[in-house]
């Protein structure tokens, strides 16, 4: 029959990490190998010889804000609107959107309720 070298539960830990950290090296050396040859990757651009001007700040739009706006959020409302690629020129006028779907839900929800 067959006899275990050891006893020793150590012994048997040790093997067994020695054993865990081969492959996880072996693993971690394939993933470096395909990194290496990867044909997707995509080549870094070298970066621009001089900075490109800064973008303009954006003046702020000559529009009837209404009377319950502040200049402060009319100022960020403009930013937004510039940072999602529109010049401050294209802003032509602030004004809350109409919104009937959500006014006669609020009627009918107090209709509903009891009292």
């Amino acid at each position: 029959m067959h006899q275990p070298v050891t006893d020793n539960p150590f012994v048997i830990m040790f093997i067994n990490m020695v054993i865990v950290f081969a492959v996880l090296i072996a693993i971690w050396g394939l993933i470096e190998l395909t990194h290496m040859i990867d044909p997707t990757k995509k080549t870094v651009e070298p970066p621009a010889a001089a900075p490109s001007a800064p973008a303009p700040a954006p003046s702020a739009p000559v529009s009837s804000a209404p009377a319950g706006l502040s200049g402060e959020t009319v100022a960020v409302i403009a930013a937004a609107v510039t940072a999602c690629g529109y010049s401050a020129d294209q802003i032509h006028a602030i004004r809350p959107a109409e919104q009937p779907a959500w006014r006669s839900y609020g009627r009918a929800a107090g209709m509903r309720t009891a009292r």
